[in-house]
Parts: C-alpha cells; sequence; structure tokens
C-alpha cells in the first residue's frame, strides 16, 4: 500500500458529514401523511442552490459498474450548489469525496454506500464521478441547473488506487 492508496470506508453521518449528508431513513424526522397510507421521511438533506435564476433539476443517472481496485484520476465539484445521488437499484456504490485544500482537492476518501442509502454531496465539495458496483445502476440526482458555470473539474498527475480494505 502507498500514499496514493485510499482504503474504502463505511459510510457513517459523522464521517461523511465534512462533505454533505447521508440520505436515509435511519433516525430521520418522520411522520403519517396521505390518511396514514403514507410515511413521510422528512427534510433529509439540505439542496443548496447559488447564484441568479437557479432551480433546483432532478434526473435520473444510469451508471455502469466499476471494477476494484479503481484508479482515481478526477474529481470534479459544483461551486453553485449540491448534488445528490439516490439509488434506485438495490446495489452498493462508491462515493468519492475530498476536502478543498486552498482550491485543490486534498487527499480523497471513498465510502462504500449501502443499498438503499443516498448522498446529498455540499456546493463546492470535491467528489468523484458517479461509481456504480457490481452492475449497471440508475441513481435519481437533484442538483443545480441555470445560469453560471457549476463544474469545475481537477486531474491529479498522479492517480489513486481506491481498493477495499483486507
Amino acid at each position: 500500500m502507498t500514499d496514493r492508496t485510499i482504503l474504502i470506508e463505511p459510510l457513517t453521518k459523522e464521517a461523511f458529514a465534512p462533505f454533505g449528508q447521508i440520505i436515509t431513513t435511519e433516525d430521520a424526522h418522520h411522520y403519517p401523511i396521505n390518511s396514514g397510507m403514507t410515511e413521510r421521511f422528512h427534510d433529509l438533506a439540505r439542496v443548496e442552490l447559488g447564484g441568479v435564476h437557479a432551480r433546483p433539476l432532478i434526473s435520473i443517472f444510469r451508471g455502469q459498474p466499476y471494477a476494484l481496485p479503481l484508479t482515481l484520476s478526477l474529481v470534479e465539484r459544483h461551486p453553485l450548489g449540491s448534488q445528490a445521488f439516490i439509488p434506485l437499484s438495490p446495489r452498493p456504490w462508491l462515493s468519492i469525496v475530498a476536502p478543498d485544500l486552498s482550491g485543490v482537492p486534498g487527499r480523497p476518501r471513498a465510502f462504500l454506500v449501502p443499498p438503499g442509502m443516498g448522498i446529498n454531496v455540499a456546493m463546492n465539495t470535491w467528489h468523484g464521478v458517479l461509481t456504480a458496483l457490481e452492475a449497471q445502476s440508475d441513481f435519481l440526482v437533484v442538483d443545480r441547473g441555470g445560469d453560471g458555470s457549476n463544474l469545475e473539474e481537477h486531474t491529479f498527475g498522479t492517480p489513486y488506487q481506491v481498493i477495499q480494505p483486507a
């Protein structure tokens, strides 16, 4: 293992907090609606929209699976809005995020997101591309549309290797 190796971590609210929120019904505020036939899990993530003429977008992304170990050479961030990924397929997937170090990404972290759980990447947070595992997977994505440039990419001079812990 080298200093360019990233071990995949289990996803917890505390570990992911510097990068955004986990989207899960576990411990969420909830209450019945629709004459008691539906349970609403309320306000699970903070949708952030910066700039003028901003509007939320709801899309479906269909991701092809990545194999491990994964070579991580590119991360991106969205300076004008958050980006939520909610899986529609019952499979685990990876969320790769990195702290910001004066405008460039710091050392990335990789989180294994269990089936049925989503994440909301905070505005201006470096993150990897959608990383499905095992099979093609669909995700409901909520992010920002509107005026302004909302994509910044960074290519690492030396890629990282993302691996499963032993």
